[in-house]
């Protein structure tokens, strides 16, 4: 992988997101109003923690990666989440896995 740099000229590591830890997200949606790359999708789980579409189910709201291959890396979800519940690494998917 070539060495990416800022604007400015200084060495920067992108910090792609991996996962999200769904037992601490508050489903604010935060993260996903700042990414503009659509990796983020908010989930309806029942009071289980169980993913549901029905809506008499619904308990609460969790953000899950659900297109990881389309992050860049710029880290922008991981600066505003306030329970900081979200996994990142320094690999693209491919290299990563």
């Amino acid at each position: 992988m070539s060495e990416h740099r800022t604007r400015s000229g200084e060495p920067w590591k992108p910090v792609y997101l991996l996962s999200i830890n769904g037992e601490d997200c508050l489903g604010c949606g935060r993260c996903f109003k700042v990414c503009g790359r659509n990796v983020l999708a908010l989930v309806p789980l029942d009071e289980d923690g169980n993913v549901t579409e029905e809506e008499e189910d619904i308990e609460r709201h969790v953000m899950t990666v659900s297109n990881a291959g389309d992050c860049i890396g710029c880290g922008a979800c991981a600066r505003v989440c306030a329970k900081n519940c979200q996994n990142h690494g320094n690999e693209p998917l491919a290299e990563a896995a």
